[in-house]
């Protein structure tokens, strides 16, 4: 199954901004482009507005003006769908309510040929619901382009219940030919994106809630710390947090109210207040003018310890200890079955992250996860109301010595960086067993939807097959809810690995 031909006109119906983006990247691609909207004289406005956009790109020496010309010349706005009467591909990008689009794809289906693939942008609704609507339903696919359509690489291409091979395949060939990179994944809520996301988003509210600690001081460990381009509540702000939360409650909706998907209250009231982020001024931050910037919570400098005693090796964090050498701090390794930690000078204990509390345990500090420790400019530390002056300070030191500004969290389970990649890495396991997609393709999209350092796969081969599954196992020991349950295809990946050791633990 081949691309369609360039020859073949293509249709955008929706002259918004993603439906503009999506002509934009058919009319580079070569196709003759028509863009319509319902709205009188905004298919025009769009066209106009997609022709500047080309110019500023000539300016910037990025197109050649004979390209942009003939570009020109095969962009078409239409005044009515009796216009797009000879296309080859038609794509939905109107209003994100169903009933709108299928009421289009309805009106599309009597109007285009037999052979015209059809296709909707939708982010959240169902493809296969869209496709109920149709006579010939084989012919819906969804493509899902990531706004801006013309920079970001990814397209989810989406098969309905009802959607023909042949439909699926030929949308997927011509997202490559068009210079972008597809991933097909079934028709699930959230698709791969918007499904294995939701944990980023949810993780960095729920510590908040918990008093765990401020916004800016999560962003700053999950970027400094666990690499991610942005921090939760910075990402929402820029989204809006109306369309961040509409998305999480339309898929906690679609899966039946899993709790795995449970929206928060903090960003609810965000957004009953009119909070909306960037686009309102003002949201988990104040982006007005005259607004100073949140700076997150790092701790004073404090002394090193003389020594530290590294029993077990660490595991995911066992490159702290070439480190700690490094800064000219003494390791004295001891070999023990029971743990993997770092006893401090003081006697209190430091160990990474793992589902527990410090509470439960005396004198103990938990490290978050790094995605490279050497890298990381940041580590954030949790302690209890029990943990010694003395032991914080010993485990502030010592991260400070390598060079680290280093963020104190509230006795959070889990803090930030581990419980969130845990859970994402769950998700994506949890997707694969049920088919809806493979595991390279959604590393791919993870790492390209959403500009993820690694993919969900990637993080689980790197941190060992049983570190999520015992990880979540300890969340939902404290938080029976079922948040943190872990995915039944999660407990055969990390069992699966500890029957061939030998163990049926």
């Amino acid at each position: 199954m081949t691309a369609l031909d360039l020859s073949s006109p293509v249709a955008v119906a929706g002259a918004g901004t993603m439906g503009q983006g999506i002509a934009q990247v058919a009319l580079a691609a070569g196709h003759p482009v028509r863009l319509y909207d319902a709205v009188p004289g905004r298919a025009r406005d769009a066209a106009g507005a997609i022709l500047a956009r080309l110019d500023r790109l000539v300016a910037k020496g990025r197109l050649g003006g004979p390209e942009r010309d003939a570009a020109r010349a095969r962009l078409r706005p239409a005044e009515g769908l009796a216009e797009l009467a000879d296309c080859a591909l038609v794509v939905e990008a109107v209003l994100e309510d169903l009933d709108t689009k299928r009421d289009l794809l309805r009106a599309l289906e009597d109007i285009v040929t037999e052979d015209c693939l059809l296709a909707t942008n939708t982010s959240s609704l169902s493809v296969t619901a869209l496709g109920g609507a149709l006579r010939a339903p084989g012919r819906l696919v969804g493509l899902h382009f990531f706004n801006p359509a013309p920079v970001l690489p990814l397209v989810e291409v989406v098969s309905g219940s009802a959607t023909d091979v042949w439909s699926a395949t030929r949308a997927y060939e011509t997202a490559r030919a068009w210079g972008k990179t597809p991933v097909a994944c079934a028709d699930t809520p959230g698709f791969i994106v918007n499904r294995i996301a939701r944990p980023f988003y949810a993780e960095a509210f729920a510590v908040y809630e918990a008093q765990g600690a401020d916004p800016a001081t999560l962003d700053a460990v999950l970027r400094e710390s666990g690499g991610f381009r942005m921090g939760a509540f910075e990402l929402t702000d820029l989204i809006g947090q109306d369309v961040n939360e509409s998305v999480t409650h339309s898929v906690w909706t679609a899966f039946f109210q899993d709790p795995r998907f449970t929206p928060s209250l903090a960003q609810r009231r965000l957004v009953e207040s009119g909070r909306l982020g960037r686009k309102t001024g003002q949201g988990w931050y104040d982006h007005r003018p005259d607004a100073e910037p949140a700076e997150p919570h790092t701790a004073e400098p404090a002394a090193p310890p003389a020594y530290v005693v590294a029993e077990g090796d660490l595991g995911p964090a066992s490159e702290l200890l070439a480190l700690i050498r490094e800064a000219g701090i003494p390791v004295r390794e001891e070999d023990e079955d029971h743990g993997t930690r770092l006893v401090l000078p003081g006697g209190g204990q430091l160990a990474l992250a793992d589902g527990q509390t410090s509470v439960e345990f005396r004198d103990v500090v938990y490290f978050d996860l790094a995605l490279d420790y050497r890298r990381a400019t940041r580590v954030a530390l949790s302690a209890s109301q029990d943990t010694t002056t003395r032991t914080l300070a010993e485990a502030t030191g010592l991260f400070q010595a390598l060079g680290k500004k280093v963020s104190v969290l509230g006795d959070v389970p889990g803090m930030i960086v581990a419980r969130t990649v845990a859970r994402i890495v769950d998700l994506a396991h949890d997707a694969v067993a049920k088919g809806v997609a493979t595991e390279e393709d959604i590393d791919t999209a993870m790492r390209l939807g959403v500009s993820y350092p690694l993919g969900p796969f990637e993080w689980s081969r790197r941190l060992g097959r049983n570190w999520a599954y015992a990880l979540l196992d300890d969340l939902h020991l404290r938080d029976p809810s079922g948040r943190y349950a872990p995915s039944l295809a999660l407990y055969r990946h990390a069992y699966a690995t500890d029957k061939r050791e030998g163990s049926t633990s």
